[in-house]
């Protein structure tokens, strides 16, 4: 028999017929008090809150009710992130194609500078197939700029002009000491992986010699089996395995990644451009990389950020990604390290010249070297009409103090209207609905959108589960794309406008650390984010309708 307990949602409901679109009413929902089953976690977040007792996105609502008889137009998502399977069996039909562009003729035939783009652009490689996998961080960068400044320099004999700088500075070596402190632990969790992997498999084969166990298989063996300290040890050791789907070959994966990572990207004398041959500091040094958008990568962050985004909804297979009406533009600009902020603006500017409506960013860093370039970029986004989704961070801070990019203020100000920053939310309502990974803030984080435990693409045809504000991002990204394609006449600045008052609101206390770092604190879920609510994509659907007929 299933458990529930009893919760009060504050729920803004939209209606078609009455004037007051955003009237606050407080009605009692029954919310599920147990753990989800594995199939229920492959689609929590598309349920709906008061239908299935699941803080999802009520979007298999809004296809049943809003949408069945209803035909929308064609919306480009750009998704800005590292090299995509373009023929995943779930993302293949959903891959824009330039019509422009003849493909591997080696001629510019639409002249937007680059050659047979037929798919998208790698700003990462090169016309002789290379392309970066690794990449520093952006501390590194700060460090490298003004090392011969302020290496053997205190902060009593700077002049007043170099405060800041220096300031900068400072912060940066900070950082990039705690991350190759970071890397080494890392290292050493995975060579302990190596070897309890292996002893937790030898164990479990006596009682399950296929291999196939489950993790509620294992909660079953691990009651009989309590009192055994060695047996119970590899039960547990198998079920962290089993959920953060850490098979040898994986561990294996992890373990060269983290050797990688310290030779390269947390090497200084690494040359992270040698591939490319640009000038990472001259922002007019703008055509380079590479056509191919595809490629074998340590990371394959962008499969997963465009499974949820857009996987075929009609064929199936796998999962439903948000609407059929998507089509993906891969751009091509993330690696493992920090994105360099030249080809963050120039990866914006491509996608707003090739026609993307909506443009996903699930990656940041917290410096910016180049600020004023990515800005320009947003702003010429803004001036183009076209929408802007990014992820808010994974550190669980408050990024009204913490500052991460890229972001839309300047001098502390909002400067356009087209820019969202999204935080990860989970299916349980209580004090984990925020994800405990995901940051936030009151002035920095606009919406919040599921983004724990979410079952989306993997490379190679296979599927997984993810989690992180890169999963959030792209939910916001099809949400916007599903309002742009049924409701075309609406403007970027509509579209986020309608998806931060259409949320769904939830009177919820949940966790965050607390300012010492080490404990925690219960705060209200509606001060963590400027709209204080979770993405809801029936409510804005009936949102757009109502705009649009007021228009």
């Amino acid at each position: 028999m299933k458990k529930y307990i009893l919760i009060i949602l504050s729920i803004f409901c939209f209606s078609l017929i009455k004037a007051q679109v955003t009237q606050n009413v407080s009605k009692t929902v029954l919310v599920k008090n147990e753990e989800l089953s594995e199939e229920d976690l492959k689609t929590w977040y598309h349920k709906d809150y008061q239908e299935d007792a699941i803080p999802g996105i009520s979007l298999d609502k809004a296809y049943k009710e809003l949408l069945t008889d209803k035909k929308g137009k064609e919306i480009i998502v750009a998704v800005i992130d590292t090299k995509l399977d373009i023929a995943h069996e779930d993302l293949k039909d959903r891959i824009w194609v330039n019509k422009k562009e003849i493909p591997d003729n080696g001629i510019d035939d639409d002249k937007n500078g680059y050659v047979d783009d037929v798919n998208g652009w790698d700003f990462l490689g090169n016309p002789e197939g290379e392309y970066v996998k690794y990449q520093n961080l952006e501390s590194m960068r700060v460090i490298r700029k003004y090392d011969s400044l302020f290496k053997d320099v205190s902060e009593k004999d700077l002049s007043s002009d170099n405060v800041d700088e220096y300031k900068l500075y400072r912060k940066a070596k900070t950082a990039y000491k705690k991350s190759i402190e970071r890397e080494v632990n890392f290292g050493k969790r995975v060579n302990n992986w190596m070897v309890n992997h292996p002893k937790a498999v030898k164990t479990l084969k006596s009682f399950f010699p296929k291999e196939d166990y489950k993790k509620s298989q294992l909660d079953s063996l691990l009651v009989i089996y309590k009192k055994d300290s060695l047996i119970s040890r590899d039960i547990e050791q198998m079920k962290f395995f089993l959920k953060y789907n850490l098979t040898q070959k994986k561990i294996k994966e992890y373990k060269k990644d983290s050797e990688e990572s310290l030779a390269k990207m947390l090497n200084m004398d690494f040359q992270e451009r040698k591939i490319i041959g640009d000038n990472p500091d001259d922002i007019s040094d703008a055509f380079y990389g590479y056509h191919q958008v595809f490629g074998d990568v340590p990371f394959p962050h962008s499969t997963g950020v465009s499974g949820v985004l857009a996987a075929t909804r009609a064929n199936g297979l796998g999962i439903k990604g948000i609407s059929d009406n998507i089509k993906i533009m891969p751009v091509v600009m993330v690696a493992t390290g920090d994105e360099h902020d030249k080809d963050v603006a120039l990866a914006i500017r491509y996608a707003v010249n090739n026609g993307a409506k909506v443009i996903n960013m699930s990656w940041g860093k917290s410096f910016s070297l180049h600020e004023d370039w990515v800005l320009d970029a947003i702003q010429y986004a803004a001036d183009k009409d076209v929408l802007l989704v990014t992820a808010g961070g994974n550190s669980g801070e408050n990024i009204d103090t913490h500052k991460y990019y890229p972001n839309d203020h300047q001098g502390g100000v909002e400067i356009v209207n087209n820019f969202i920053v999204v935080g990860a939310s989970g299916h349980t309502l209580d004090k984990n609905l925020k994800a405990s990974f995901s940051n936030y803030g009151k002035n920095d984080v606009d919406i919040f959108a599921p983004g724990n435990e979410m079952y989306t693409t993997n490379v190679d045809n296979k599927y997984i589960f993810s989690r992180g504000t890169s999963i959030a991002s792209p939910i916001v990204s099809g949400v916007a794309a599903l309002i742009r394609s049924y409701y075309p006449m609406l403007s970027a600045a509509q579209v986020k406008e309608i998806i931060l008052k259409s949320g769904a609101s939830f009177n919820v206390e949940v966790e965050i650390n607390s300012e010492d770092g080490e404990s925690k604190k219960l705060v209200p879920f509606s001060e963590l984010s400027k709209s204080g609510k979770i993405l809801n994509a029936y409510n804005a659907l009936l949102l757009a309708e109502k705009l649009s007929k007021g228009k």
